[in-house]
């Protein structure tokens, strides 16, 4: 055997020894939990055989409490690059059999690593985080690197599509970085977001807690919506996060991946004609449209837990990607809140800064009333949802399917905030308020002062419904462009979304805006 032969028998030791992670021991404590380790879950996320890991033999050099002696395989970090459906994507996965995933000096400079790369290459970037916090024997140099990562997370926003699974513990520090990405995974019964764990809960306000009501998955999807995604095991949030990727460009100079979905664009559903009940009261479900319209009722929606009173999804319209963001009568009556102001705010900036599309379907009574809401910033809160479709500049496209009502008319992408084309069904409202309100108001004098006040609040309220509850007069002034069969809906915005697809709008120059948050 020559002097070459031994180098690379030495270096598949070296590399054997590293692939072992935290050893046999730790790897079947996690099997046994049903819980994939940080390779097998790289394996997972990206094509069959293309990643390819850096930085395998990094190690830690911190001295402090005998770390000396300690081995830390790959410093429990795996990083490296790999193909998704074909396209580069960038990603690191902490091992938690390796020191608990700490994340200390020489790890932090590993991730940062691949950031960089990522955003120097335009293309996105995975974070597999599944960690004991800061690894405390390093002191201020593990603090240290949550900062380089915190910084590049900013940097890298709007720039690149950055995406967080939370597949184990994230705690303190650990979670600054996933908050700041676009998109955060988490799976049921295994991952936990918190900056202050359930024991230190306990000793300073006696509060007793799980980990689990705290900050497990689905308190992060419904309560605090935080994340996301909820996941059912580790395989299921790995094949969703390459499924979100293949509705999403590589950077914000890319246009979205386009796929021929075989769906004919000029199909039409006569369902839709029959979908909006009688009663303005009466509620159906939004998705149902959705279904409808998009390429073979398919569609991605984050968030499906978290302020229900409006959806926001991913989908495509003759093969290219749009963002929809649509009230949902069957919750509070589609009624806008603080959080479905959040919730929808944050998707407009997303796909405003990736070239996507969007379609807004509105069908809103109004703002929810409430001293909670007034009390908690609605005011602030709705004004961001009036500021980003102000701000974005793709092509955006506004349906009216039924109510469209006040401010809320405004916030939902009205021609006044930028909408580039406007469609109203027949069955859209769209007013100051509802014809029985402003009846009550305008002729209060007036059907007070009648011999049979209930006979002439009906014959005012039909009044009002007759001159504003349809879309015509909003037509008449130009605010709607198209008043459209619903059957007729897919194909005339197909052509709408053809006709923007060359679309380009400036605005004042400025360092950046100051959005109300």
């Amino acid at each position: 055997m020559g002097v070459v032969a031994d180098k690379i028998k030495s270096l598949r030791e070296r590399e054997n020894k590293i692939l072992e992670m935290g050893g046999a021991e730790a790897l079947e404590k996690r099997r046994e939990k049903g819980k994939l380790n940080a390779r097998e879950r790289l394996n997972i996320l990206f094509d069959k055989g293309s990643f390819r890991e850096i930085d395998m033999f990094v190690t830690h050099r911190c001295t402090n409490f005998g770390m000396e002696n300690i081995e830390i395989p790959a410093d429990g970090v795996v990083t490296g690059h790999g193909l998704i459906e074909g396209r580069v994507v960038f990603a690191y996965s902490q091992d938690f059999t390796s020191r608990a995933g700490s994340l200390g000096e020489m790890q932090a400079k590993k991730i940062c690593k691949v950031m960089d790369m990522a955003l120097k290459s335009g293309t996105p970037i995975v974070g597999i985080n599944d960690s004991g916090g800061a690894r405390i024997q390093e002191g201020v140099d593990a603090l240290s690197g949550y900062g380089e990562i915190f910084f590049r997370n900013s940097a890298a926003s709007g720039v690149i599509p950055q995406i967080s699974a939370v597949m184990g513990p994230t705690a303190g520090g650990a979670v600054y970085s996933p908050a700041m990405t676009d998109w955060i995974f988490m799976v049921k019964e295994s991952s936990y977001m918190f900056i202050t764990g359930p024991n230190v809960i306990k000793a300073v306000t006696g509060e007793e807690i799980t980990f689990e009501e705290l900050g497990g998955a689905m308190t992060h999807n419904e309560k605090s919506g935080v994340a996301q995604f909820a996941c059912d095991s580790d395989e299921d949030a790995l094949m969703q996060i390459r499924k979100l990727l293949s509705y999403l460009p590589s950077n914000n100079m890319d246009d979205p991946p386009f796929f021929d979905t075989k769906d004919d664009p000029k199909r039409i559903d006569e369902n839709l004609d029959t979908l909006i009940p009688d009663s303005a009261n009466q509620a159906y479900d939004i998705k149902d449209v959705i279904t409808s319209i998009v390429d073979n009722g398919e569609y991605f929606e984050p968030h499906q837990y978290y302020a229900k009173n409006i959806v926001i999804c991913f989908a495509r319209l003759d093969g290219k990607t749009i963002g929809i963001i649509a009230n949902q009568p069957k919750f509070l009556a589609g009624c806008l809140d603080i959080d479905a102001s959040d919730k929808a705010t944050r998707f407009i900036r997303f796909c405003d800064a990736f070239n996507i599309p969007m379609l807004t379907i509105a069908d809103v009574p109004g703002y929810l009333p409430g001293s909670n809401q007034e009390w908690g910033g609605i005011i602030r809160h709705g004004a961001k949802l009036l500021w980003c479709y102000s701000e974005a500049t793709v092509p955006k496209l506004l349906l009216i399917t039924r109510k469209d009502y006040g401010g809320s008319y405004l916030a939902m992408c009205s021609k006044h905030l930028g909408a580039d084309m406007a469609f109203a069904w027949p069955s859209a409202e769209i007013a100051v308020m509802g014809a029985e309100g402003a009846a009550n108001i305008i002729h209060a004098r007036e059907i007070k002062n009648a011999e049979d006040p209930v006979a002439k609040r009906k014959e005012l309220i039909a009044e009002y419904e007759e001159k504003f509850s349809n879309p015509f007069c909003a037509a008449s002034r130009g605010y709607v462009d198209a008043i459209i069969r619903p059957a007729e809906t897919r194909p005339r915005l197909i052509d709408a979304l053809n006709a923007l697809s060359t679309k380009r709008e400036m605005r004042p120059a400025k360092k950046h805006g100051n959005i109300p948050m």
